[in-house]
């Protein structure tokens, strides 16, 4: 079959004629004799072409061709009409008729401007169908170049994240040079000026005020040695001895410690342990220590009160810690430093407690990200692989 042709006329005469020659040349026929009856058929049957009589006892002609060019995209229209002049022909044209044949027609003219219309109709859809897949195709292009911006984007992020570790290990490394140095050219003389203050003390014993001097001395020193031993640690050292370490006995314990200091400044503990955790396998002081210096950074931003969650909780076989404070959070251009050995905001601050941290959580094959806004508080994550 060549395709359904529905012919739309209220003479019995031509639609025989025209049912006759067209079923002779292979197509599907239909017939309606009225305007209500041609739309029935048009909804059932969704032929490619339509041969519309202009003059209808029902409906004007010219209306039902803009409904059917309206409702029936992919059916075409050709009118017939025994009152030819080159008004209607304009007007139907404009209205959307692919053709228009005056009555009486030849059976050849006929035929040919059907199959010239069908073609046209043919290449028509196939175009309109072009441009559908060309429009989908462009669709999926931009979709994979958003796709692709995105993966770029990631893997940018991955690379400067990557980058900002690598520029973390060598600082961590050169500290380790520095610190070893220092240790060796610092120390030395330190003990030496222990020693004369030590042997200073018998001497001004009957002296309180120039004993008081010396006792001050001497507690500098030990400032000053207490500063190089945190130096040494957040350097890097061997690891000591490691067991399986359980982080909610190690938070448990050194929140304890804390509580005088919490008590006092009004600050409120939520503390947020998911049962079942498996251990760590730790050396359990290097492990206090990370706790001991992110909630006393914690309790040191919250002197006016707070609150200070603590929230350990498993997943993918690595245990996962958050700490999270109310303070007054950290400036964006301070939070690619804030594990740089040496720097630090605090008055009397050394700058070697997050290094610390960051240096254990390394040791340990750990991960610590940190996140803040001013005035609403600072997170740290922290995962480490369970036993």
């Amino acid at each position: 079959m060549s395709g359904k042709i529905l012919i739309v006329d209220d003479e019995v005469l031509i639609l025989e004629l025209a049912r006759l020659l067209l079923t002779t040349r292979g197509y599907e026929v239909l017939t309606a004799a009225s305007g209500e009856e041609c739309l029935t058929r048009l909804r059932s049957e969704r032929p490619c072409l339509v041969l519309l009589d202009y003059m209808l006892p029902d409906r004007d002609g010219m209306t039902l061709l803009q409904t059917v060019r309206r409702d029936f995209p992919d059916t075409y229209v050709i009118m017939l009409t025994g009152q030819g002049n080159e008004t209607i022909a304009v007007e139907v044209m404009k209205a959307g008729a692919a053709d228009y044949i005056s009555k009486p027609f030849g059976n050849q003219d006929l035929i040919d401007r059907i199959e010239n219309v069908l073609r046209i109709r043919r290449i028509e859809i196939h175009n309109r169908e072009l441009r559908r897949e060309r429009e989908r195709l462009l669709g999926e292009i931009e979709e994979w170049n958003r796709e692709l911006e995105q993966r770029v984007a990631a893997k940018s992020r991955e690379l400067e994240k990557a980058h900002a570790e690598v520029l973390q290990a060598e600082k961590l490394a050169s500290l380790g040079h520095l610190a070893a140095g220092m240790a060796h050219e610092i120390r030395n003389p330190l003990n030496v000026i222990s020693l004369f203050g030590q042997m200073l003390k018998p001497v001004l014993a009957e002296d309180p005020e120039k004993l008081g001097y010396v006792e001050r001395l001497l507690g500098e020193v030990d400032r000053i040695d207490s500063i190089l031993m945190k130096l040494l640690l957040a350097s890097g050292r061997s690891r000591g001895t490691t067991r399986e370490v359980f982080l909610q006995n190690v938070v448990e314990a050194v929140l304890a410690g804390f509580e005088p200091q919490l008590d006092s400044f009004g600050i409120e503990l939520e503390l947020d342990v998911e049962a079942g955790l498996p251990p760590m396998q730790a050396d359990p002081e290097e492990v206090e220590q990370i706790f001991s210096n992110l909630f006393a950074n914690a309790i040191y931003e919250m002197k006016e009160g707070g609150r200070l969650g603590v929230r350990l909780s498993g997943e993918g076989g690595r245990i996962r810690i958050q700490v999270r404070d109310t303070g007054q959070g950290i400036p964006a251009e301070n939070l690619p430093r804030i594990f740089d050995p040496f720097f630090t905001t605090k008055p009397r601050g050394t700058g070697f407690g997050l290094s610390l941290v960051l240096r254990i959580v390394k040791t340990y094959q750990g991960h610590i990200k940190v996140t803040s806004d001013t005035g609403q508080g600072t997170v740290f994550d922290i995962d480490f692989p369970a036993s």
